[in-house]
């Protein structure tokens, strides 16, 4: 695709976008931010692309909105939750899902801990740890898992 004939593809679609990445957002900044951010990613891929580019860019936003949703999830700290908690119940239940997590392979500690101690992102993770950021979803997916059943069988909940 030319630059021209971009040019002309990304100027029909650019409101459109803008309308559905505010949407999904909920923010018209974040939207606007969102399809500045595609249509960048699909500037750097104009040469393989053919037109229509609009399914694509559509795709594109739906997926970086979520992205931008998922990172304004907050995240929390365990040891924040563990002072909070003054029951001792709540204490204790803590210090059970800290052993469980203290009996997984090292690998599942340590994405468990940046993850959810230290709120690091996936990518992030991915440089850290040296591997891909699919196998860090996988990992932390199945560390997850293995927490959870083994909660479930220590404490029959």
């Amino acid at each position: 695709m030319t630059p021209e004939e971009f040019q002309q593809e990304t100027a029909q679609l650019q409101r459109p976008l803008v309308r559905l990445a505010t949407r999904l957002t909920g923010s018209q900044s974040d939207g606007a931010d969102v399809v500045q951010d595609v249509l960048l990613r699909l500037w750097l891929m104009r040469d393989t692309l053919h037109a229509p580019i609009g399914p694509l860019a559509r795709v594109l936003v739906h997926n970086q909105a979520v992205d931008v949703l998922r990172r304004r999830r907050p995240t929390t700290d365990v040891s924040e939750v563990a002072e909070a908690c003054n029951e001792a119940d709540s204490h204790e239940e803590v210090e059970r899902m800290m052993k469980i997590v203290g009996q997984l392979p090292p690998l599942q500690q340590t994405l468990l801990r940046l993850r959810h101690q230290e709120g690091m992102e996936m990518g992030q993770l991915a440089q850290v740890l040296g591997i891909s950021e699919v196998a860090v979803r996988k990992a932390l997916s199945r560390a997850r898992q293995k927490v959870k059943e083994q909660y479930y069988k220590m404490y029959r909940i």
